[in-house]
């Protein structure tokens, strides 16, 4: 029987059920609405309605890597800038700073179960670059097109580990992730970063588009962990059910590799915390 280790490095990604207990989960989730409540959107550059709106929402994104900021769904505005739904049932995400700036989910980012898993894949090195709090709301949450993590956090070498948390019950029905077994043993495809002048383009490292034969849906129950190494391409469909799908996600990287300051997220480095 594989171990861990021997599990993830077949298959790409590893399933850990139970990894995170009930309370644990509605803990993070509680947190999560907590944080939107104390949040003003007034002035958020969704809200502009001009030619610079682009512009505008491209710093936002680009400098919320030490930040806890906010973004929308597409369309969650209406045409005077007003929301066309509540606050929190508006929102796609929250990111990129969780773990490090909200101690709850400091805690939940580097619990002792982490720890341990951490060590038992060899990732010793590890140091948690982003995290990302996922709504997919009811009959709301859109797709997420296949990729790459390697994509959006690139390493010289290659070392992005994603840890994907469902804090609610997993489907196909309600957007649950979908990968291939194997499917890692693959050549990184693109790689997303800042440009010269300003902005962000996806620079094309292969013509070779991805596979979808053998992607199969990665259905799991509320406290799941699931670890998807940076080169697995993996995506989810549109949520069409009328059930939520909140999941947290943490990226990590080898501390050791060198991260490109051309990369779209940036931190300082020497201030990046692993799981001691």
């Amino acid at each position: 029987m594989k171990n861990r280790l021997q599990q993830f490095q077949s298959d790409g990604f590893l399933i850990l059920e139970n990894f995170n207990t009930a309370n644990e989960c509605d803990d993070l989730m509680r947190r999560a609405e907590e944080l939107t409540s104390s949040f003003n959107y007034e002035g958020h550059p969704s809200v502009f309605q001009t030619t610079n709106q682009s512009r505008t929402t491209d710093d936002y994104f680009l400098e919320s890597g030490d930040r806890i900021s906010f973004f929308f769904e597409k369309d969650a505005f209406d045409d005077s800038g007003k929301l066309k739904n509540d606050l929190f049932h508006s929102l796609n995400k929250i990111g990129h700073a969780l773990h490090d700036l909200d101690p709850v989910f400091d805690s939940f980012s580097r619990s002792p179960q982490m720890k341990k898993l951490v060590a038992e894949l060899n990732l010793r090195d590890a140091v948690i670059i982003q995290s990302m709090y996922i709504l997919k709301h009811a009959k709301i949450g859109g797709v997420v097109d296949v990729h790459q993590d390697s994509s959006f956090l690139y390493t010289e070498p290659e070392s992005c580990i994603g840890f994907w948390y469902a804090l609610e019950d997993a489907t196909k029905e309600n957007g649950c992730l979908w990968a291939m077994p194997g499917g890692h043993q693959t050549a990184l495809r693109s790689w997303f970063r800042k440009k010269a002048d300003g902005g962000t383009e996806l620079l094309q490292l292969s013509d070779e588009p991805i596979s979808m034969k053998g992607m199969i849906p990665l259905e799991v129950k509320k406290g799941t962990c699931i670890v998807l190494h940076g080169l697995l391409p993996h995506y989810s469909l549109v949520n069409t059910s009328g059930r939520s799908r909140q999941a947290y996600a943490i990226h990590t990287i080898n501390r050791n590799a060198h991260y490109p300051d051309v990369n779209w997220l940036q931190r300082n480095m020497n201030e990046l915390r692993g799981f001691e």
